[in-house]
């Protein structure tokens, strides 16, 4: 009989967490089941059990995911010729977020992991993981800004990027629960409160 190919595991693997993340973006972590999971994803328990031992590990596996995407962007707006100024490079990710939080969005499951990472440690190492791969893209951007010029010299790089940072989590949480804010609007928002650029 011939082995299973690792392609193919691959692929049956992320056909369960792609299950996995649309139940838990309609019904939240606490209310979807492994039962839902093998429904959604049309395998049998022992399928999904082959690959995920338990709702834990699909959320700490999906929790990896989430941010995988987002730091694409990053990496491919700080390595923009010209680099985008603040407000550009924050729309450009609220852009990503909005177009990622419908009802079925991954957008929608972060702020659930990030509650969850109170709560549960083993989810809380991916969540942990994620936001300082994260971060270490917002440092890389920061020390972009510092050597453009658009920030002075002996700027403290961690604070500045630990401080950018923290406006992406505020405008998803405004959009997903709130409903009433833009990308534009954010963009506006950084660019009164950090002028920098050939703009400035």
């Amino acid at each position: 009989m011939p082995r299973v190919s690792e392609e193919h595991l691959e692929r049956r693997r992320q056909q369960i967490l792609d299950a996995a993340r649309l139940c838990f973006a309609r019904k939240g972590f606490h209310e979807t089941s492994m039962q839902d999971v093998f429904a959604e994803s049309g395998l049998s328990a022992g399928a999904v059990y082959r690959y995920f031992k338990s709702k834990n590990e699909l959320i700490a596996a999906l929790a990896a995911q989430t941010s995988v995407a987002l730091r694409a962007l990053m990496n491919e707006l700080i390595r923009a010729d010209p680099l985008p100024t603040p407000d550009r490079f924050v729309a450009a990710l609220a852009e990503h977020m909005v177009a990622n939080s419908g009802p079925d969005g991954p957008s929608r499951l972060a702020p659930q992991a990030w509650a969850l990472a109170l709560v549960q440690p083993e989810a809380a190492e991916y969540v942990k993981e994620a936001i300082l791969a994260i971060r270490a893209c917002w440092y890389e951007y920061t020390e972009r800004m510092r050597d453009a010029g658009w920030l002075p010299a002996d700027a403290d790089v961690h604070a500045v990027a630990t401080a950018i940072m923290g406006v992406i989590p505020g405008f998803m949480l405004q959009h997903l629960i709130i409903g009433d804010l833009e990308p534009e609007t954010l963009a506006l928002g950084v660019r009164t409160l950090l002028p920098y650029g050939p703009a400035a």
